[in-house]
């Protein structure tokens, strides 16, 4: 069965850090490039970083250029997003897409101010 599952999730105060990950089964994710979205209450889900088949390629969107980073372990079937200087904005669910339109369930970030 394909399935990507993210973890990590939480509430953090702003400024502080969390690191998500991506966990997917039933494909081999190194096949694949893997991205982040986020939707925050009443609004549209949108683009927060990708990551090609092999890391050689990594873009991010700019509101979180500089304080996330985005990457990949295709041995273990994953790929994380660390997130450093958390603010209130980030406040999410976090989602993991196989590009283009296979997605995990997500996992809620809050940030407090």
């Amino acid at each position: 069965q394909v399935k990507l599952v993210e973890s990590g999730g939480g509430a953090v105060q702003s400024g502080g850090s969390l690191t998500l990950t991506c966990t997917a089964s039933g494909f081999n994710m190194g096949s694949y490039t893997m991205n982040w979205y986020r939707q925050a209450p009443g609004q549209e889900r949108e683009y927060v970083a990708e990551i090609s088949l092999g890391g050689g390629i990594i873009e991010y969107a700019d509101s979180v250029k500089g304080r996330f980073t985005i990457s990949r372990d295709n041995a273990k079937n994953q790929v994380y997003l660390q997130m450093n200087n958390l603010k209130p904005e980030d406040t999410a669910i976090y989602f993991c897409n196989r590009a283009p339109d296979f997605w995990g369930p997500g996992t809620q970030v809050t940030v407090s101010p």
